[in-house]
């Protein structure tokens, strides 16, 4: 549960880091990455907690 917690939370931050980057801030294909990359890492942490939440 914990491996399957983090990759949808990696998935989803680095999306939306992506599209924040990208879309709303309209900063160029770089600082999109950079934020992919910080969303991704954003996303891990929030799954990793979400799953140990969820074993509780």
């Amino acid at each position: 549960m914990t491996k399957l917690c983090i990759l949808v939370g990696t998935t989803l931050g680095g999306y939306a880091g992506w599209a924040i980057g990208d879309s709303v801030l309209d900063l160029g294909f770089g600082w999109a990455f950079v934020l992919s990359g910080v969303g991704s890492l954003a996303g891990v942490y929030a799954g990793w907690k979400l799953a140990r939440k969820i074993a509780e």
